[in-house]
């Protein structure tokens, strides 16, 4: 069962990216992620690049870092809303990034670089050209012209955590601004974001139980770029895996066959198991009550229960027993058959 857990697990992280409630999986797990590290944004490649910063993704062999990246934007207008973790009730689900006219809320986790939990203030869209605030983004000016710089006052309060509610999570609710940009029209993470997540969950150097909350990939410039990366200056927390890791696993929706869906398993049930009267290898077995040579297994005398021989009347004697001679005429039962008279 674990090896099929690991199996489900790992077609489901194909499926987990960003945009995971598009296909209509979500994911579950019993404890929370690390903090987010501590690294540095990598300079912006060109215009039109729009920043998608990291996060803690599941796989089969837990919480793994998915680097932050700068990704080209679907259409011009559109603006990336990141993913988060929150509390359900019982675990912590994922809820998916997404592109959008607008930012949506993405459960006031402090990403950084024009997310600081709310809003975006890393620029905006004129013209169909994207201006880029240089007072939270890496961007040289010298390259990139649709540029300007605002102070962005984010909270003194150093708060490296990546989820909302539950215990020492983030404490914070949708405005009416961020309910509304989650009903309108969105689109699914480009093609080199899904690239990028899963060149993340192969590397196992991403794995929170391999780095401790320390990525040595924290950051690339473009999506799956490893060798041009940036790597974490420290962990966010001091991070202790849980001792069970496989505990909590991927759950999807509807694409799992219940235990009733005969087409969930290949293996005969016992009503499909053929019974013995059906088998002609058990018919063709001799049984005892039909055994040619009876006499090779002779039967105990039952003395001890005088009813049991009453079971028996219709059984075949054994051969090895003296015939029952009929009585004989009265003087000739003593006479030997040579001495009579011819």
């Amino acid at each position: 069962m674990r090896i099929v857990a690991r199996v489900l697990c790992l077609a489901l992280i194909m499926l987990a990216i960003p945009g995971a409630s598009f296909a209509g999986v979500f994911i579950s797990v019993g404890f929370g992620p690390p903090a987010l590290p501590v690294y540095e944004q990598p300079p912006c490649p060109a215009e039109g690049y729009f920043w998608t910063p990291g996060y803690w993704a599941y796989g089969p062999d837990g919480y793994f870092w998915v680097p932050g990246t700068w990704v080209m934007a679907p259409t011009p207008g559109f603006l990336w809303t990141p993913g988060y973790w929150g509390w359900g009730g019982s675990a912590f689900i994922w809820h998916a990034g997404y592109w959008g006219p607008h930012i949506g809320f993405y459960g006031g986790v402090p990403y950084g670089y024009g997310y600081g939990g709310s809003g975006y203030e890393g620029g905006y869209w004129r013209e169909n050209h994207f201006y880029y605030n240089t007072s939270v983004n890496n961007v040289s000016t010298t390259v990139i012209h649709n540029t300007y710089n605002k102070t962005v006052i984010n909270n003194v309060t150093v708060n490296r955590v990546s989820y909302n509610g539950g215990t020492g999570g983030v404490v914070a609710s949708p405005t009416p601004q961020e309910q509304a940009a989650a009903n309108e029209h969105h689109i699914e993470p480009t093609h080199e974001q899904v690239q990028h997540v899963q060149a993340a969950s192969t590397n196992r150097d991403l794995l929170a139980s391999v780095n401790h909350g320390k990525p040595a990939v924290a950051a690339t410039a473009k999506p799956g770029d490893f060798k041009h990366a940036v790597a974490a200056k420290s962990a966010g927390a001091e991070y202790h895996p849980p001792a069970n890791t496989h505990a909590a696993v991927p759950r999807p929706n509807t694409a799992v066959p219940r235990p009733g869906n005969k087409a969930a398993s290949n293996v005969p049930r016992p009503g499909n198991v053929p019974r013995p009267e059906n088998n002609p290898r058990v018919e063709n077995t001799p049984r005892p009550a039909n055994m040619s040579h009876p006499e090779s297994a002779p039967r105990p005398q039952n003395t001890s229960h005088p009813a049991a021989p009453a079971q028996h009347e219709a059984a075949p004697r054994p051969q090895s027993q003296p015939h029952p001679a009929k009585p004989a005429a009265p003087g000739k039962e003593n006479r030997p058959p040579e001495e009579r008279p011819r």
